[in-house]
């Protein structure tokens, strides 16, 4: 009787494992199921902004295409004539620059060369 009840507890504890295997299996394919979903609907989206990508290359192309001066340079530049002859007397890069606010000249960058720093190293000092 008592070897009975042993293999009864043992019956029992194999399968409740079982049933906790069945069960985790079933949410992990679940979960990848789900996963697998997600990962079909962000590939639609990627493949749907690749063809208005596509779409807007080939209008793009075809806009060129029946109006090829898109292509060439515009007919003037500023500080050119019309074709293509330097526009003497006329300011080439906009309107003159206005003067500036203050009397004092502007600061000017450090100086460079070979000359003394100190007033001793200089001649006639």
């Amino acid at each position: 009787m008592a070897g009975l009840l042993i293999v009864g507890v043992v019956v029992t504890v194999i399968l409740l494992y079982l049933a906790d295997r069945a069960i985790k299996a079933r949410a992990q394919a679940r979960r990848l199921r789900e996963l697998n979903e997600r990962l079909d609907a962000a590939v639609a989206r990627v493949d749907a902004r690749q063809a208005e990508r596509r779409a807007a290359a080939r209008a793009s192309d075809a806009l060129t295409n029946v109006m090829p001066a898109i292509k060439r340079p515009p007919l003037s530049l500023p500080g050119l004539a019309p074709h293509g002859q330097p526009n003497h007397g006329q300011p080439s890069h906009g309107p003159a620059r206005a003067k500036p606010a203050c009397d004092r000249p502007a600061r000017r960058g450090a100086r460079t060369g070979d000359h003394p720093a100190r007033p001793s190293e200089r001649s006639g000092a």
